[in-house]
């Protein structure tokens, strides 16, 4: 009888103490990311840093169709948890702001604000821009003297520009920039993104429009002209989260913090082409991007 009692208080003392850990034990927090390989290697920068610094778990949703006009709403809803964005991006596809307020830290502090409205915040910004830009061969840049747009403007009767349809017919793109440099290309040829940088390596064009953490850059040796009027808006990177995450997991914030002014426009860059260029997968950069910084042990 007595086996019988101990046998009882037993199963019972450890059904509380099952009970007692499952009150405390916490979701996986999720991440997601929109489908291009710079957010793929940020989305397992911020989940090998949560998982290295706290004991939280991540799980991460790769690759969400529609980027912003997908995430955002399902963030709000509490599908996700955490998600790179750039700010004016969100700005404008989120905000649905029709003029671009030109000054970076008025941009910020006004998503800051509105966000908040939504119960998300922003933690940081990386430190770098992924922005549009314009890129030359190296060999046309020494043949003409090119650094800056003003010096590209200068040479561009002689020079063919090549863009994908989306920027040559968007209002505040091609027509826009030729209009603010008074460049004169001698011909400009539309063709999908996909066929650019082979476009400007077969000579077939002189000039592109680029995004600034393109792999490409670094893979093709090409010359990213410094956009000297300042003509091309930022879009700086950060960390959006959901304000009930930061306070259901209490050490959340301090990791996510880390990454501010982490990362610059080169180490994006390299990390994309090793990648998209080398084909290593996105975990194997990431980490050893972050062990590189001292942020997690070799």
């Amino acid at each position: 009888m007595k086996n019988i009692k101990r046998g009882i208080l037993f199963l019972l003392l450890t059904g509380m103490l099952f009970a007692m850990g499952g009150c405390g034990k916490k979701e996986s927090l999720k991440i997601a990311s929109k489908p291009m390989t710079e957010q793929y290697i940020l989305t397992e920068i911020i989940a090998q840093l949560i998982e290295a610094e706290t004991d939280y778990k991540t799980e991460i949703t790769k690759g969400v169709g529609g980027g912003t006009t997908n995430i955002h709403p399902a963030i709000v809803k509490g599908e996700f948890d955490i998600y790179p964005e750039y700010t004016r991006t969100a700005w404008l596809n989120v905000l649905k702001k029709e003029e671009m307020e030109k000054d970076d830290d008025t941009l910020y502090e006004q998503l800051l604000a509105e966000y908040d409205n939504m119960g998300l915040t922003w933690t940081g910004l990386y430190g770098f821009s992924n922005t549009y830009g314009l890129a030359v061969r190296k060999e046309t840049s020494e043949q003409y003297g090119l650094s800056t747009y003003s010096d590209l403007a200068a040479a561009s009767p002689d020079l063919i520009f090549g863009g994908n349809p989306d920027y040559i017919e968007l209002d505040t793109g091609y027509t826009r920039l030729c209009e603010a440099y008074q460049m004169q290309f001698k011909d400009t040829k539309q063709m999908e993104i996909a066929l650019k940088y082979e476009a400007l390596k077969n000579a077939e064009v002189d000039v592109i429009n680029a995004f600034t953490t393109d792999a490409q850059l670094a893979a093709n040796d090409l010359v990213l002209l410094t956009d000297d009027n300042v003509f091309f808006e930022t879009f700086d990177a950060g960390t959006v989260v959901r304000k009930d995450a930061l306070e259901k997991y209490p050490e959340l914030k301090g990791v996510l913090e880390k990454l501010n002014g982490l990362i610059s426009e080169d180490e994006m860059q390299q990390m994309n082409y090793e990648v998209e260029v080398n084909e290593r997968e996105d975990k194997e950069v990431a980490r050893e991007f972050l062990e590189a910084k001292g942020l997690l042990g070799n």
